[in-house]
Parts: structure tokens; sequence; C-alpha cells
């Protein structure tokens, strides 16, 4: 089975979780939670032995798996992408204060059915490729959990750099658009203020030549 190990939790506290083997992931994962920097949203993966720990936070909740390190990556990170959404779904904004496991005897089998279904299913693997690549193309660097916990070391939040350059990007084209209308706007006023230049000076001379500002040899 690829994926052996689930939860769901706001900060360090767990709302509900699966384990499909008899592992320490639980602890790992309690571990993982409670050293993860910050509130910002996240998808990052640990590395500990031959299985990787797959993490993605969004709004403040965090859904956690423990895969096979053949599993890769597409499929942890797909499963954690529909256990988040029907997570949110089915309890709403009861996420945000509920107390730890109130979620765990009704939503820990439908951890069980995803797990198996992203695990065994090749249907799963079909979709999820195309899912993949169209807005999941992500570079997911792994940090060494070993290294965290037998030496106490601080763990490394290894950030998804795909999409900073994406914010980034966004952006820049807000404010090359901002540019755009700012300069269009000062082209508008220039223009005006030239047409309203340019149609004193012909009534000044208009005036001039018709001997008065009323044009009193001009208009009979």
């Amino acid at each position: 089975m690829a994926i052996l190990y689930a939860l769901v939790a706001r900060g360090s506290v767990v709302l509900a979780e699966f384990s499909a083997a008899p592992t320490n992931a639980s602890n790992i994962a309690r571990q993982i939670l409670e050293k993860i920097p910050g509130n910002n949203d996240s998808h990052v993966s640990y590395s500990q032995d031959r299985y990787i720990f797959h993490v993605k936070r969004t709004d403040g909740l965090t859904v956690l798996c423990m895969a096979d390190d053949s599993a890769g990556r597409r499929i942890p990170f797909a499963f954690l992408e529909d256990i988040h959404g029907r997570f949110v779904k089915t309890y709403g904004r009861g996420v945000h204060t509920a107390l730890a496991y109130a979620m765990n005897e009704e939503f820990s089998r439908v951890l069980s059915q995803q797990m198996d279904y992203y695990s065994n299913d090749p249907n799963a693997d079909r979709i999820n490729r195309m899912k993949g690549e169209m807005n999941q193309v992500r570079n997911v660097m792994i940090e060494n959990i070993d290294k965290v916990l037998e030496r106490g070391d601080r763990l490394e939040l290894l950030v998804d750099k795909t999409t900073t350059m994406q914010g980034n990007t966004f952006r820049f084209r807000k404010q090359a658009r901002r540019f755009k209308n700012a300069a269009w706007w000062r082209n508008v006023k220039l223009m005006v203020a030239l047409i309203v230049l340019l149609l004193i000076v012909i009534y000044v001379v208009v005036a001039f030549a018709c001997h008065g500002i009323t044009l009193p040899s001009c208009i009979r």
C-alpha cells in the first residue's frame, strides 16, 4: 500500500487520523506538526528511512500523510488535496474550534477509504497525472527527519519555490497594469490640457483681431 498513514490537524491539534499499518508514524507526525514554523500555506515533504511524510497546509488546516518513497509525490499530494477539500466541505467553520479528535470517529473512515483508493486504484493515478500536468508541477524538496529527531536540529521548512515564483509573477503583472493605466491617464490629461491651451490661444488671437473679448467687429 503506497499511503500508510494520514491525519488532519489544526496547528498541533489532531482532529482525525488513520493508520493502515502498525508504525510510529503518529509520533513522527506530531513532531513535524510542532516544528513547522509560521502559519503560511505550504507544500513540503520530509524523509524518514524509506518513507516520505508529505504535508499540505492551507488556511490553518494541515493534512499530512506518510507514503512509501516509491509512491513519488504526485499521488500523495493529490490525496492531501482531496482530503483537505472533503474535510472542509464536511465540517466547514467547525474545523477552527473543534477539540482534539472531534472528527476522528467519522472522518477516519474517509481517510481509510481514500488511502486505499489512491494507493490501489489505477484510475487514481490517471486522474492525478492529468491534475498534476495542469496545476501541480511543484518542486518539493526533502529534509531528512533523522537529523531533526536524533540531533534536535531546527526543522527547515522547504519552501515551494514554484508558488513563490507564481506569486511574484502575479504581482509584477498587477504592477505593470497599474503603471500602464497611470501612464494612459497622464497622456489623457496632457492631451486635454493641450487642447484647452490651444483653444485659449485661438480665442486670444481672434479677440485681438476682432477688437475686443466680445468680438464686436466680427459678430454683427
